[in-house]
């Protein structure tokens, strides 16, 4: 354990010790071993978003062939797995490196600073003991992209009227009992149309279920159970069949997507016509689950072995499209007039973005406006030396992107040893056109955008979303690039390094 007011110059400190947070550490065990790290975590446990969030029925929107990490097979028979059996899994992947005992638990992290003539950040945290300072030569922001203290829940008219419980899923009550109740999730995104039907069956199972959305949201089921998975892995082995699993899975998500962004008409036609196979004849498809926006403006939501809509066929839930009036001592009240009547509430109205944490940094003295700066290929900062962020894909599984650029960290990490640099840092043409980071139509993140950094119009600040072009650059492209300034706190390097790119080799890591 470092000493409890200052730790000895990291070579890389880690922030959060969720799915991010603990690639990173696998990363540099495997391709940096001289490198020492910590990692920081504000709560008392690791997991990220698998410890946080408990709420019934809580699962992966991806395979867990895509979403699981390259270089540890998932062996659960389902592929699309509860947030439980994920959770077990971070921990075992956690455990197998050796980074339990580098995990530092409750420390928040409160601001970071960097000083140019020592090429080093600076890293306050607070902790139950006191306060902490830790120094390291990067940070590592495995924090992910929202805030973990308060999900979003709009100011809704006449909450302060209603007689029942009101419950974000974000902070689930342990002690909740919904057997027996009428429930109303308000919403439809992916928490919404994962309580409906968790919430009508077993022994906990509500009386009635009701999801009220605004705005329908395109809803597509998939098997939980991968057979072809559990064949290629009873014909090849653990470990070669997961592989083989994870590459089928990764080409079948890119090309879903690009053929759904190429024929928005012809994706909503399939997708319209499995619905109307798995509801109740004469079902209102198009008024609850045709949106007015193409497939993928907004991420689909994936329903295991289309539970949802068997929750519909059976009666114990129901879909009502329409706007909230106000809440009322009994219910919910609708501009149409009608009144649903609830015991409980549950406002599955999304998240609210927060990007590394919500950590103030400066640099120099001056402080980091997350809107001034430019992404450089969706790992570091302009402006900002040595500090690298974790953003994964909104269009397929978020770790296949996050795995992408903890190579490429490590590989920019070797690079600079190699030639002696202490510090790099992203430089964008201040009249170069950007754009949002994040360009996705979601609410949660129409809601922030202004608040977040920007990309530019080509590479290397255009913010790429498909794997195979991503292997190609964070795996297999050069690491040397004209838009880094390298630099070392010994002398004055140029501002443009043009020594050859020596460390282009892809390290040896499946995809």
């Amino acid at each position: 354990m470092p000493s409890a007011t200052t730790v000895d110059p990291l070579d890389v400190l880690i922030i959060g010790a969720g799915i991010s947070g603990i690639g990173a550490g696998h990363y540099l065990r495997a391709n940096c071993p001289g490198k020492s790290f910590a990692i920081l975590e504000g709560r008392a446990a690791s997991g990220g978003t698998w410890d946080l969030f408990r709420y019934p029925g809580i699962r992966s929107d991806s395979d867990l062939h895509t979403f699981g990490y390259d270089f540890k097979p998932w062996r659960d028979k389902d592929a699309i797995a509860d947030g439980a059996k994920i959770l077990d899994y971070l921990r075992e992947a956690a455990t197998a490196d050796g980074l339990d005992e580098l995990i530092h638990f409750n420390h928040n992290v409160i601001g970071a600073s960097w000083d140019s003539a020592e090429a080093l950040w600076t890293v306050d945290a607070e902790t139950p003991d006191g306060p902490r300072t830790f120094r390291a030569r990067w940070i590592f922001a495995g924090t992910g992209y929202y805030n973990y203290d308060e999900g979003y829940t709009p100011d809704f008219p006449g909450r302060e009227d209603f007689t029942g419980t009101i419950v974000h899923p974000q902070h689930w009550p342990e002690d909740l009992d919904h057997a027996g109740k009428k429930v109303v999730v308000v919403g439809s995104g992916a928490t919404a149309v994962t309580l409906v039907p968790a919430m009508t069956t077993g022994p906990q199972a509500a009386a009635h279920v009701t999801m009220l959305q605004r705005t329908p949201t395109f809803v597509t089921a998939l098997p939980r159970e991968d057979k072809i998975a559990q064949a290629l892995r009873r014909t090849f082995g653990e470990e070669r069949g997961y592989q083989l699993t994870r590459r089928k899975n990764i080409a079948v998500q890119h090309w879903t997507w690009r053929l759904a962004r190429r024929f928005p008409g012809q994706t909503r036609a399939l997708l319209r016509k499995a619905q109307v196979r798995a509801l109740p004849e004469g079902y209102d498809v198009d008024k609850h689950f045709n949106p007015p926006y193409d497939p993928w403006d907004q991420r689909l939501c994936v329903v295991p072995d289309g539970d949802l809509f068997r929750a519909i066929r059976s009666g114990r839930a129901d879909v009502v499209t329409d706007h909230i009036e106000t809440f009322t001592p009994r219910g919910i009240r609708l501009t149409s007039g009608e009144e649903l009547e609830a015991d409980i509430i549950i406002t599955a109205t999304g998240l609210n973005l927060r990007l590394i944490g919500g950590i103030p940094l400066t640099v120099d003295g001056a402080a980091v406006h997350f809107p001034e700066t430019v992404a450089y290929r969706g790992l570091m900062l302009s402006g900002v030396p040595n500090l690298a962020l974790s953003v994964g894909y909104t269009n397929a599984s978020w770790t296949l992107k996050v795995g992408l650029l903890c190579e490429y960290f490590t590989r920019l990490l070797r690079h600079m040893d190699t030639y002696g640099y202490d510090a790099v840092t992203p430089e964008a043409d201040p009249t170069m056109p950007t754009r949002p980071l994040l360009d996705f139509a979601a609410g949660y993140i129409q809601r922030s955008i202004d608040d977040l950094p920007r990309q530019g119009d080509h590479d290397p600040w255009a913010t790429t979303t498909g794997f195979p072009d991503d292997v190609r650059l964070l795996r297999n492209g050069p690491v040397n690039d004209a838009c880094l300034r390298f630099s070392s706190v010994h002398d004055t390097a140029p501002a443009t390094i043009t020594e050859p790119a020596t460390l282009t080799e892809p390290v040896e890591v499946a995809s």
